[in-house]
């Protein structure tokens, strides 16, 4: 029986002796069944391969999902970004405001497009974008502002557009991690703000590389438009039986097309989703029960008015209570043959954007202070009951053989 500041936790058996799997248990493994395989081949004999029917239906079928005006089915999630920015004119001489809290992607399409990133430091408790921290750093240059969906949980929409709405500022929602949540009943692609799901090889829905964007019809369009060298109509209207072959080129567009190929896959994927996020929220409930009574551990939050989407559980440790800092922690669970992963290392800290802009790592505190604690767990629907056993079992096993003996 250990001691935590005002309750008294009975540690299980499991954390008497090492526990060790004979195989390494993977951060993530994709759900990919027989049906994604038939639909490929359909796809393979069909003779079309490249954007087409099956293209069409997936954005059909995605766009009743979310409830979206439009959906526009792309080659990643990256490539969306990089379109809205595009598609709201964005460009030299403009801001736009994002987190330093995120993967690259996110603050690389602002580059792209010619623009300055301004980072700013994140919520404590969510690690979503800090909505005082934009406030701050809005400047008559701010066009936009790329608002990420951290780990799955929403971020609080109503009160960033309160703020930018009045200044004619647009949200990108960069729902990589958010397909499967809501926020305040309405799912996320559902609204008028531009937003872009990946569907990587790890995210709860996968086309293997691919991704959706989802806003306003006219701003998709334009999208469209731009998504495939600028060109006025796609090979699916040119090369149809009896189509017209030609086509103008209205603007410098870019190749982000998704394929039917990669369509063949999200078609089934889709349809297998609601179980797939069910049994993920079945995982992280698992994950929370069983860390929820350890002092050494911050299991992550969740507000009331949100649906998670649970494409990461993001666990920290509280330092002041352990031994053991977070990388040694990681190499305790590989020892045991337990993969894990960490999100994300900040952006300013990389060197391209620290030597760019002049930035250091205590810039964002909040953002450091939690990367430097925090690992993702596997969560994903391969995971067996027993699998959730032996990660719950490892993290505990270290945590409490690391625990700071506290003077009463």
């Amino acid at each position: 029986m250990i001691h935590g500041n005002t309750r008294e936790i009975f540690l299980p058996s499991y954390t008497k002796g090492l526990v060790m799997r004979s195989e390494i248990l993977p951060f993530h493994q994709p759900s990919i069944g027989e049906e994604e395989v038939a639909e490929v081949v359909d796809t393979l004999r069909s003779g079309w391969i490249t954007t087409g029917p099956k293209v069409k239906k997936f954005e059909a079928q995605f766009t009743d999902y979310v409830s979206a005006s439009e959906a526009l089915a792309i080659g990643s999630c990256t490539a969306g970004l990089h379109l809205s920015l595009a598609a709201l004119g964005i460009g030299p001489g403009d801001e736009v405001i994002t987190t330093t809290l995120t993967f690259a992607a996110s603050v690389n399409v602002i580059e792209h497009v010619g623009a300055k990133p301004v980072l700013v430091d994140v919520d404590p408790a969510t690690l979503n974008i800090d909505i005082q921290s934009v406030k701050e750093a809005i400047s008559p240059r701010t066009k936009a502002v790329i608002a990420v969906h951290f780990a799955g949980h929403p971020v609080d929409l109503d009160a960033l557009s309160n703020v930018l709405r009045p200044l004619g500022i647009p949200i990108v929602e960069d729902a990589a991690h958010a397909i499967g949540a809501s926020y305040q009943g309405r799912p996320i692609g559902h609204g008028e703000n531009l937003t872009s799901f990946s569907f990587y090889a790890t995210k709860n829905l996968t086309t293997a590389e691919g991704g959706m964007l989802t806003g306003p019809s006219h701003l998709v369009e334009r999208a469209r438009t731009l998504s495939l060298h600028g060109l006025s109509r796609d090979a699916w209207q040119r090369y149809t039986p009896g189509a017209n072959w030609r086509y103008d080129v209205v603007a410098p567009g870019f190749k982000y097309n998704m394929t039917d190929l990669q369509a063949s896959i999200g078609i089934w994927q889709l349809r297998k989703f609601v179980d797939f996020q069910r049994r993920r929220g079945e995982i992280a409930e698992r994950y929370n029960q069983a860390f929820t009574n350890y002092e050494f551990f911050e299991i992550p939050a969740q507000r009331d008015d949100i649906e998670h989407a649970w494409h990461l559980y993001t666990l920290r440790l509280r330092p002041e209570y352990l031994t053991i800092d977070r990388d040694s922690y990681l190499q305790e669970l590989l020892a045991r043959k337990i993969g894990t992963s960490v999100h994300f290392i900040p952006v300013h800290t990389h060197p391209y954007y620290r030597d760019r802009y002049g930035y250091c790592d205590q810039d964002f505190p909040i953002a450091m202070s939690n990367f430097e604690r925090m690992f993702s767990l596997p969560l994903h629907p391969q995971l067996t009951d027993d699998d959730v056993t032996d990660v719950i079992e490892a993290v505990i096993e270290i945590g409490v053989g690391n625990r700071k003996r506290l003077a009463s």
